[in-house]
């Protein structure tokens, strides 16, 4: 198609008048999706472009269930689920449990409702991140999905890419709080990362004082 990588470009740099533009001339480009099965309001959430995304939508961008997770459209994934309960257990395209996207957009209506509807908080990603809806939680720091993950079962010590832990990882970005609710809920605070490295040890690495305090404080 004429124009599409021209498109998922525009759309990945936050080049909003180029995205409008290259709309105008060629509108099939609106439910494009590119070589990983994204499409563009899919792209525009992983990349940050909140703008973009609305304008997608706002365009009639037609969402299935994983994208209206990423872009927080608690209507359309409704009308979605209640059309067929068993999207509420599906995958993106490109390999992502469909609550762990709305886990990671912060978006805690949509992964409550997915749950109440049969969705696993222990999803594993298909790809070759090993992502779960509490890793995306822990990594976007979103501290109240975390509480809520954890207290549905969510697997504090599950393990993925270079042997991270939630743990490791709310480590690694100075996260006090969901550290704290992590160790209070049975993450390990032992595990090592593939080259050897703790939580404590990555804390003090990356300049991180209270969590390293708070580690050391807990032996």
């Amino acid at each position: 198609m004429n124009g599409k990588k021209e498109y998922f470009d525009a759309v990945r740099s936050g080049d909003i008048s180029a995205v409008n533009s290259l709309l105008d001339a060629q509108p099939e480009l609106l439910n494009a999706r590119n070589d990983q099965g994204q499409s563009g309001v899919l792209l525009a959430a992983y990349t940050g472009r909140k703008e973009i995304r609305d304008v997608l939508i706002a365009r009639g961008a037609v969402l299935e269930l994983h994208e209206a997770s990423a872009a927080g459209q608690f209507a359309k994934v409704k009308e979605l689920v209640e059309q067929d309960p068993a999207l509420a257990k599906s995958f993106s395209p490109d390999g992502f449990p469909v609550l762990a996207l709305a886990a990671v957009f912060g978006h805690a209506d949509i992964a409550k409702y997915l749950h109440e509807n049969g969705a696993d908080v222990n999803a594993v990603s298909t790809n070759a991140t090993g992502y779960t809806a509490l890793t995306g939680a822990v990594a976007s720091g979103h501290t109240a999905i975390v509480d809520w993950l954890i207290s549905r079962g969510a697997n504090v010590n599950h393990r993925y890419g270079h042997g991270y832990s939630p743990l490791l990882t709310a480590a690694a970005d100075g996260r006090l709080e969901i550290v704290k609710m992590l160790l209070e809920n049975g993450a390990d605070p032992r595990a090592a990362t593939n080259d050897g490295k703790t939580a404590l040890q990555i804390a003090q690495d990356r300049g991180h004082k209270q969590v390293a305090d708070y580690l050391r404080g807990r032996g």
